[in-house]
């Protein structure tokens, strides 16, 4: 008695679309597809999670190298600012014994000399203050001498070598008399 009823016409049709064993065998495979489906998902959501972390960190970091190199850059920048303002290069030149020049002659294409020249003489009236670069203050000195003054010796009509301050040279340098 434990028989089937014999389908006929749609009913019949729909009943060979079904398989004929157990619902069982036909569930695992789907839920093992589900499971590794999402499993994977999860792990794949995870890498790419720490990978954007990491990229963030790496960010971060070169943020702040381009902070400090700017930073940097900028110092630097003021430095060369402050070394070629004109009263910097002035003290410059005057601390190696410059003195500004005399009148200027130009010479004409044709031979003729067009003004009168004149010598470079010191102006006696003008005292530049020593001021030492930032790194002097800051860094170990490397002249170890007598201070250098500035200010301009009283012009007397020959120079005295013994009270001058010798000309500083470097070992490359050669001089020539000039």
């Amino acid at each position: 008695m434990n028989r089937k009823p014999e389908l006929r016409g749609r009913a019949a049709r729909l009943a060979r679309l079904f398989p004929t064993g157990s619902g069982q065998a036909a569930r695992a495979p789907f839920v093992l597809l589900v499971v590794v489906l999402l499993g994977g998902g999860l792990i794949g959501l995870l890498v790419l999670n720490s990978a954007l972390s990491e990229g963030s960190f790496q960010l971060d970091d070169l943020q702040k190298d381009t902070k400090s190199l700017t930073d940097e850059e900028q110092a630097l920048q003021r430095d060369v600012d402050a070394y070629s303002a004109p009263d910097a290069l002035q003290r410059r030149a005057r601390e190696l014994g410059m003195v500004p020049g005399g009148d200027p002659a130009f010479l004409n294409p044709d031979g003729t000399v067009l003004g009168v020249p004149g010598t470079a003489t010191e102006q006696s009236s003008l005292s530049v203050p020593l001021i030492r670069p930032p790194e002097a203050l800051t860094g170990p000195q490397l002249f170890t001498g007598p201070p250098v003054s500035t200010a301009p010796p009283a012009s007397t009509g020959t120079p005295d070598p013994a009270t001058e301050p010798a000309p500083r040279s470097t070992p490359t340098s050669t001089t020539d008399g000039r």
